[in-house]
């Protein structure tokens, strides 16, 4: 599957609603450490069907950004029935994105 472009209007939709496990990736096209994350998650979103994967640009995106208290990224957020199960901050590897999982 691909990732996904989320957006306050679609988000209760494709994250809220999901059955999936959602894997949300926060970024902004200006950070250098999103760029390296960005084709990691990717990857991960062609690989694992089980998986829904989203991306959240915050500079487009303020209001979701703030719901999720985002203060520095890339922040990546697993979301399960709803409900923020796992989170992280910063720069992770293949291995370490997909323990999050």
């Amino acid at each position: 599957m691909s990732v996904i472009k989320i957006s306050k209007e679609n988000f209760q939709n494709e994250v809220l609603n999901s059955e999936k496990t959602v894997l949300l990736d926060f970024y902004a096209d200006w950070c250098g450490p999103c760029l390296m994350v960005g084709p990691i998650v990717s990857e991960i979103a062609e690989e694992r069907s089980d998986v829904k994967v989203g991306k959240i640009n915050v500079d487009e995106q303020p209001e979701l950004a703030a719901q999720f208290g985002v203060m520095s990224i890339p922040m990546l957020a697993v979301i399960k029935d709803g409900k923020v199960v796992n989170q992280a901050v910063g720069a992770r590897s293949k291995e370490q994105i997909l323990a999050m999982l």
